[in-house]
């Protein structure tokens, strides 16, 4: 099964948002008004360019990994989204392609999350 990080698209000028917004950020329509009936919920692209990342080394102690490469990546609809590296060199500029599965496991509990791969 493939799973999807979703945006809202606006229904009065079809700017899709990512995260949730309760205004438009293009036209100013209020979406929390009437609901679901000012938006749609649609998928968002998984390809895009790298814009700028960083590798933490000091992560809590309940993570499993020595470090993490997190980048912002500006996807091909628009939207920015910060997710975790899954590339050995990560160069400012490069076409990557976003895949969501687990980031990170608590316990019994797994958190799923985007990963950019090389594109």
């Amino acid at each position: 099964m493939e799973f999807n990080i979703y945006g809202y698209k606006c229904k009065k000028c079809g700017t899709v948002h990512y995260p949730f917004r309760t205004a438009c950020k293009k036209c100013g329509n209020f979406i929390f008004e009437d609901k679901a009936e000012r938006y749609d919920i649609v998928p968002l692209s998984k390809k895009g360019k790298l814009l700028t990342w960083t590798r933490l080394r000091s992560l809590p102690g309940d993570f499993e990994v020595p470090e993490l490469l997190l980048g912002i990546v500006q996807l091909d609809d628009g939207n920015r989204l910060t997710g975790q590296l899954d590339i050995a060199a990560p160069k400012t500029g490069m076409k990557v392609e976003g895949v969501v599965r687990v980031v990170r496991r608590e316990g019994y509990n797994e958190h799923q999350g985007i990963v950019f791969e090389s594109a």
